[in-house]
């Protein structure tokens, strides 16, 4: 996947709206009349979504006689999983060398080296 699509997938799914259109099609197809149902606004504001969410590979169209149906494109999903994926494993790479690296330090004393109350009243100065 080329970077510029994968701009285009994250920032198609940064607006609210387009990201619930993606979750209500993943239950199934569906037309930009059903689509629209929820939202209280008009049919050609839902149709410019689904335009940048088209545009960014995560839906398609077709036409199924006096229908015109959108599809979810569940492969775009795989390809941003992926890219995902691999920076979560170098985020738990660097945490398992932190666990390492904290894992060898010396047991720390349970109790900072400074004065206490105590130790003032008993004249004891650090």
């Amino acid at each position: 996947m080329a970077a510029d699509q994968l701009s285009r997938v994250f920032s198609a799914l940064a607006d609210p709206t387009r990201r619930d259109i993606v979750a209500r099609l993943a239950a199934g197809d569906a037309t930009v009349n059903v689509l629209a149902q929820p939202y209280e606004v008009s049919l050609q504001a839902v149709s410019k979504h689904l335009k940048v969410l088209e545009d960014a590979g995560l839906v398609s169209r077709s036409r199924d006689a006096q229908r015109r149906p959108v599809h979810l494109e569940a492969e775009v999903f795989d390809l941003m999983t992926k890219w995902i994926e691999r920076y979560r494993r170098q985020a738990e790479e660097r945490y398992r060398r932190l666990d390492y690296l904290l894992a060898a330090l010396p047991d720390q004393p349970d109790r900072p080296n400074r004065p206490t109350t105590d130790d003032h009243q008993n004249g004891d100065r650090r």
